[in-house]
């Protein structure tokens, strides 16, 4: 049986595949369409992240393919209809990067509640910015509002919880009557509720017709404006322009950003310049321990699911 894996994976977990199967391992592949195209016409198995588009396309070049490891949990860039038109089974890595995501939404807002982590280059050319530096806010007693309770949006909830945050939820699928909330030691709240309660707002939902731009103009409007929202879910489930005119206007004390509607981001977007912004490339979840329990975990899974396979 034939592996491909068109986009970076840990080493060990390569070797593993290597051992039990043919297996082509090209960190750069996702990004030459025509060459994928190529690759996969044999391939009974593919391993992705987020760059390759597993579309119709893909689907119908790829004949053998029995099997699609996602390293990662989202899935809007593999068409879930072909794949199970075909019956090619599509396995994400569900928990496994938990923990640095979670981390990354802690990290970006106590950085940006406090305020005091942009002064390097200051420092360093001989100002003493100490005055300015010193209005930054403590993470502990503030309220933390995580949009989707999955299983990142529930860990970050946990973590934050052991800072002496205090943890609002909204889930559209789980109902505020659920007993899965007083579980989880957080208090359910409708949408604007939350936005309107919250001191750092958590992004943790899929991409779908109905989350894009779920955070827009009028929804930060809502927000207190000494807020700070951290989206690590999907790009496209926040208004890019209306988050940097909150910002420049003041409407929003300051955001991270992980994931954007156009990825790599393009030079000169409306991003640029803002203040009280932090903007990383889509890493939130990729740390070396991430990465390596991401990749175990799919390589025993979709080793799992062709020995399971009949025969083509």
């Amino acid at each position: 049986m034939r592996v491909v894996i068109a986009e970076f994976m840990d080493q060990a977990a390569v070797a593993t595949l290597q051992r039990r199967f043919t297996t082509v391992y090209d960190a750069g592949l996702a990004d030459r369409r025509g060459e994928l195209l190529g690759a996969v016409g044999a391939a009974d198995a593919l391993i992705v992240r987020n760059r390759t588009r597993v579309d119709g396309e893909l689907v119908a070049a790829a004949g053998r393919l029995r099997v699609v490891g996602r390293l990662g949990v989202g899935l809007d860039n593999i068409d879930l209809p072909s794949c199970e038109a075909r019956g090619i089974q599509v396995i994400p890595a569900t928990g496994a990067n938990a923990l640095a995501v979670a981390e990354y939404v802690i990290g970006a807002a106590m950085a940006l509640l406090r305020g005091a982590y942009f002064s390097t280059a200051a420092v360093a050319a001989g100002d003493w910015p100490r005055g300015a530096m010193s209005n930054g806010r403590e993470l502990a007693g503030k309220t933390l509002g995580v949009v989707g309770f999955g299983n990142i949006g529930q860990l970050t909830a946990r973590l934050a919880r052991g800072l002496g945050m205090t943890v609002i939820g909204f889930d559209a699928q789980i109902p505020a009557s659920s007993p899965f909330w007083a579980e989880q030691q957080t208090t359910p709240r409708a949408l604007d509720d939350l936005l309107g309660e919250a001191d750092v707002v958590s992004l943790h939902v899929p991409l779908t017709s109905g989350t894009r731009h779920l955070i827009d103009a009028d929804k930060l409007a809502l927000m207190k404006r000494d807020a700070i929202l951290v989206n690590t879910a999907r790009g496209g489930v926040v208004d890019e322009a209306a988050v940097a005119a909150a910002l420049r206007g003041g409407r929003l004390a300051g955001a991270a950003l992980d994931v954007f509607d156009t990825e790599p981001l393009p030079g000169g977007s409306t991003l640029s310049d803002c203040p009280n912004l932090i903007l990383t490339p889509h890493i939130a979840g990729v740390t070396l321990e991430a990465n390596a329990r991401v990749s175990a975990l799919i390589a025993e899974r979709v080793a799992t699911a062709l020995d399971a396979a009949p025969p083509s």
